[in-house]
């Protein structure tokens, strides 16, 4: 993400910050993750999942073979640089070189930024929580993505470059919320490695101006200008799904008036409710994520 310029309304802000602070052992690292086709999958271990330390040691203690088998899928201009031929190799300098670029890459590109990231996680897991124990599996299996299909017993997953079948065998499926993954879900390319489904979120726009102290006092939300400033506000509250009352409470208006810009909002298409114990569940529905993403709104042409 870091390379790219997707997402301006969500990372150009972020990505100032961090492209001013990179240091030559975080470029390197970059050569392994470029823009756009195959990362390696040894960059993802499951062991990740408790901490950044045991992932980078299961990472480094990988067979050769299988750093070598990995750095081969990728793209030539990168698979030809120096530092990649010399992981490639094994050699010990530059494996302790990725250790030391990841955990440097890490301190400037996403620890200062930990708690928003977890809050956005959280409020995505709430989300498929409700759709688990309104429907059922299946449900949340068909509300992860629009690139995401459930046709029992298949999860079609359409991910660009791709046309394997991954028979989980019993394995189980993890599924993983990404903040930095972008429009497209994304899946390892090695089928023996543990199945991971790696999708993206809904963000709030305003994550960053979070942590730098807000918005500025008196400045409107970025569609303002086509919602009203309320209204905007209001379909930025939801993107971290909300009840009304907690919908009312985010904006600083009234539970009435909350109540109201939610019905327009989804009458509009914007958002979805859902109603669960008395209580209404907003959350934003794919046209209003693309809407507040930026993403290119893809419109029927005549007669379609």
């Amino acid at each position: 993400m870091v390379q790219t310029g997707q997402g301006p309304l969500i990372f150009d802000g972020w990505r100032e910050l961090v492209r001013g602070r990179l240091t030559d052992p975080m470029r390197r690292v970059l050569a392994l993750a470029p823009p756009r086709g195959y990362s390696p999958d040894f960059l993802t271990p499951p062991e990740a999942t408790e901490g950044l330390a045991t992932g980078l040691d299961a990472m480094l203690s990988l067979p050769r073979t299988t750093l070598r088998r990995d750095l081969e899928l990728l793209a030539p201009d990168r698979r030809d640089l120096p530092f990649v031929r010399h992981l490639a190799e094994g050699r010990t300098e530059a494996l302790q070189a990725l250790g030391q670029g990841l955990t440097a890459f890490h301190d400037t590109a996403v620890r200062p930024y930990l708690a928003k990231v977890r809050e956005h996680i959280a409020a995505d897991r709430a989300t498929r929580s409700q759709a688990l124990l309104r429907s059922g599996v299946e449900q949340l299996l068909s509300s992860i993505h629009p690139q995401v299909r459930w046709s029992p017993p298949v999860l079609e997953v359409l991910v660009p470059g791709t046309g394997e079948d991954v028979h989980l065998e019993g394995r189980g499926l993890r599924l993983v919320p990404s903040f930095f993954c972008w429009r497209a879900p994304t899946v390892l390319r090695d089928p023996e490695l543990p199945p991971v489904l790696v999708y993206p979120i809904v963000h709030d726009p305003a994550w960053l101006g979070d942590l730098r102290g807000g918005r500025r006092e008196g400045a409107e939300p970025p569609l303002a200008a086509l919602l009203g400033h309320t209204r905007a506000e209001v379909l930025e509250a939801t993107a971290r799904g909300c009840t009304t009352s907690e919908l009312a409470r985010r904006v600083g208006i009234a539970m009435a008036t909350a109540s109201h810009h939610a019905t327009v909002l989804r009458e509009s298409g914007l958002i979805t409710t859902h109603r669960t114990g008395g209580r209404a569940y907003h959350t934003l529905s794919v046209l209003g994520r693309d809407l507040l993403n930026g993403n290119r709104l893809v419109l029927p042409g005549p007669g379609r």
